[in-house]
């Protein structure tokens, strides 16, 4: 696990992609943050936390993390690598951990430079204090998020030769799990279901964590999320190869 962890790490950071990926994700969330009045503007936000931004940031990252994700499988399966890393003596889930884990890291360095915004934001409080508690608690859903859809992006990449296809697939995945189902039961269509539903995205449990709440049974269910698709992944992989 640990060689094909290190390999897709270099292979990201050796193109320059890799780079304007990660600085896409952190000049977005500058724009909207503090550039572009809207809802996530923080100068007229009235409140000195980053609520604005752990809200945007999902949206963000479904797109860059997709993008991120496309080629993990798809590329291997184009060009014909995936037999000849299947010669070396690796396990199916230490090349789907492998991949998945280096997406994930990749995710985590995205969100370091955005601790900027923590010293930017204390200007708004009236004693330059900010609730900590509450920020540890939203950066470590933000973290678990980008997690499940670091999972979900390495499964769609499994499906397809295409890069394209990966990537609408993880598209379409990633904003089904965050808000989709959500989305669905609030519409109160369906009765007793419509909580069960919401109960099923992601951005409910993560909501949770944006107000400092750590609730062991939101980190069950975004952990379940990864490892469902990671399990996935494995499957699929399985059964192409056969």
């Amino acid at each position: 696990m640990k060689s094909i962890f290190v390999k897709e790490l270099k292979q990201f950071f050796s193109s320059p992609i890799g780079y304007l990926s990660m600085g896409l994700f952190f000049v977005f969330n500058a724009l909207f943050l503090w550039f572009i009045e809207g809802n996530y503007y923080l100068p007229t936000y009235g409140f000195a936390d980053l609520n604005p931004f752990f809200n945007l940031a999902p949206w963000i990252l479904i797109f860059v993390i997709a993008a991120i994700g496309m080629k993990s499988f798809s590329d291997e399966f184009k060009t014909g690598t995936i037999e000849t890393l299947l010669t070396k003596p690796l396990a199916f889930k230490d090349i789907v951990l492998g991949k998945f884990f280096s997406i994930w890291t990749i995710g985590f360095l995205m969100l370091l430079p955005t601790i900027i915004y923590v010293y930017s934001i204390q200007h708004f409080s009236i004693d330059g204090s900010l609730d900590y508690k509450n920020l540890i608690s939203a950066y470590f859903g933000l973290f678990l998020l980008t997690g499940a859809m670091a999972a979900i992006a390495i499964f769609s990449s499994s499906l397809f030769d295409n890069q394209v296809n990966a990537f609408l697939t993880g598209l379409f995945l990633s904003f089904l799990f965050y808000y989709g189902f959500e989305g669905l039961g609030s519409f109160n269509l369906l009765g007793g279901l419509d909580l069960f539903f919401k109960k099923l995205s992601l951005d409910f449990h993560y909501q949770n964590m944006i107000k400092g709440l750590i609730k062991l049974s939101d980190v069950i269910y975004m952990l379940t999320i990864i490892l469902l698709f990671i399990g996935l992944t494995n499957y699929n992989l399985q059964k192409r190869i056969q």
